[in-house]
């Protein structure tokens, strides 16, 4: 039983993963990281989960990393961090991730919300990358994927100056998808997950492969992986069976298959 998450099933399909850290404003320490890697591998082997959502609290989704665990970790210690193997499993994840944000993610809560493959947030959240406050900068990914999220300005004034930006700000820069009363951040964030819970398995997959696929390779290698995972599709007894409930004005009843 995890000691600082809190995870529902939620029918149909969808897991809800609660940080539960409200002391330190769900500060990642090594032991959060673990469990929240953990419970995604869970998810992932899991045929009945279709979508995962992340949330935090009010307060906080995730004030960074903990800094006083990080000021008992020496050079050496960093090196050879365990995290960075929860990280990869965030990388990883397959099945669609939806990060549902209220108050503040800051650091690591940043760059946890930006491995999400969709961010909701609440009007008072807060994103930021305040690591060159401390000497340091991000190191689970803030760089690569902000400038990806928010274009080169953007990530260098947040990154250089560590002063974070507003929801809107961010929904503006294309870091955020929506922006909703804080109240209603975790429903929508459930909608949503709802929505794709209903969808072909399959599709879903392929279709997140080639979508992150679109933000690291060229055009053409793009084109080609959609052109293959579409052809793949087109085999599939799902595919069949979407175009069948279209022609009778039915629910498809997908499968996986």
């Amino acid at each position: 039983m995890p000691l600082t998450l809190a995870v529902e099933f939620i029918e149909p399909g969808v897991r809800l993963i609660t940080l539960q850290r409200p002391q330190a404003l769900n500060a990642l320490t090594t032991q959060l990281l673990g469990e929240l890697a953990d419970e995604l591998n869970a998810a992932q082997s899991d045929h009945n989960t279709h979508a995962v959502v992340i949330t935090g609290s009010a307060k906080a989704f995730a004030a960074g990393a903990d800094i006083n665990e990080m000021a008992e970790r020496n050079l050496v210690g960093i090196l050879d961090d365990p995290r960075q193997a929860s990280w990869q499993t965030l990388t990883r994840f397959s099945k669609p991730l939806i990060a549902a944000v209220n108050g503040f993610a800051l650091g690591g809560g940043c760059e946890l919300a930006m491995h999400a493959d969709i961010i909701i947030a609440g009007e008072d959240a807060r994103f930021g990358q305040p690591e060159i406050n401390l000497g340091i900068m991000p190191g689970a990914g803030g760089t690569q994927r902000l400038l990806r999220a928010v274009g080169k300005s953007m990530a260098m004034q947040m990154v250089l100056t560590g002063e974070p930006i507003s929801a809107r700000q961010a929904q503006r820069s294309g870091l955020v998808s929506e922006v909703t009363q804080p109240e209603f951040t975790v429903e929508r964030a459930l909608h949503i997950a709802h929505s794709i819970a209903t969808k072909a398995p399959l599709a879903v997959r392929l279709a997140k492969e080639a979508l992150l696929k679109a933000m690291d390779t060229d055009l053409a290698s793009g084109l080609r992986l959609e052109r293959h995972a579409f052809t793949l599709l087109a085999g599939t007894r799902d595919r069949d069976e979407g175009i069948r409930a279209f022609q009778e004005k039915r629910r498809p009843a997908f499968t996986g298959e």
